[in-house]
């Protein structure tokens, strides 16, 4: 078995659409956005055998997916910009046996975990790679009925230390920007996302606000994951944790301006946009 350039882990979710649903997930809009940019995406997950797979494999992403009794299903409730979440059914945790040996060389690792479906320990298998965390899906909790609300990360101090990347957005920390400070004392690079403001980024004793691209949005879903996979790209190949950002920002704007994965943009795209306004 051959080693992906980028390996995320996380739940494969079923998405709730009027139409009834689509497949979603950090590692759904991470994946497709690192094969739309050229290289070879890997997934780890759990979901039920009737779960569909082939947005991802149509597009060459390799999937490795354990069995489940059951698919983690979201249901997304927007009122303008606010968004209203559902949890409506969990998958089995995700372990360390889940991921294929020869995976475990990936030189870029993304965490994206959604509903506690992983511990954070996971992050010992990735002694050489470099690590990105999503940990959205540590920071919620849901209540009888489903409803989403945020938690305290209980092992932030665990993990942190163990990785390179720490990608939140400001919704994640509700406005604690406290908690930004605990975690910059933990991270080598922190980054807040801020939809279309763009995002802030902590590295090297520096904190710069990098501006978005202008967009037209239809579909916020996903963007935050896109952002993710497009930084973690660009800082892999730049080492520029700023011009990273710049980089991701533009990527995760296009990717708004259409239904599902569908906006997410080729890298000629991107390079042709930073061409023109004058990017890095």
């Amino acid at each position: 078995m051959n080693t992906p350039d980028y390996l995320v882990i996380g739940a494969v979710t079923k998405d709730i659409v009027p139409q009834g649903y689509r497949p979603g997930g950090t590692v759904t809009y991470s994946s497709v956005t690192v094969q739309n940019l050229g290289l070879q995406a890997g997934v780890v997950t759990r979901a039920d055998p009737t779960m569909d797979f082939s947005l991802l494999t149509d597009k060459g992403i390799w999937v490795a997916s354990a069995p489940s009794a059951q698919t983690t299903t979201f249901e997304n409730i927007y009122v303008g910009d606010r968004r209203t979440q559902y949890i409506r059914a969990v998958a089995d945790a995700i372990t360390p046996d889940d991921v294929p040996a020869a995976w475990r060389s990936a030189p870029i690792v993304h965490l994206g975990p959604l509903a506690q479906e992983m511990d954070e320990a996971i992050v010992e298998l990735f002694p050489h790679a470099l690590i990105g965390v999503t940990p959205q899906g540590w920071m919620r909790q849901w209540d009888g009925t489903g409803k989403v609300s945020p938690k305290v990360w209980e092992r932030a101090e665990y993990l942190l230390p163990r990785a390179d990347v720490l990608v939140i957005s400001e919704e994640d920390i509700g406005g604690n920007l406290g908690l930004v400070e605990f975690y910059i004392r933990l991270a080598r690079i922190v980054v807040v996302t801020n939809g279309w403001k763009g995002s802030t980024v902590y590295a090297n004793g520096e904190c710069r606000q990098l501006p978005p691209r202008i967009a037209r949005e239809v579909d916020p879903t996903g963007a935050g994951d896109v952002y993710a996979a497009a930084y973690l790209v660009a800082l892999h190949e730049q080492g520029d944790p700023f011009a990273a950002a710049r980089f991701a920002n533009v990527v995760a704007s296009f990717s708004v301006e259409a239904l599902g994965v569908d906006g997410i943009p080729t890298r000629q795209q991107v390079v042709d946009y930073l061409a023109q306004h004058g990017g890095a």
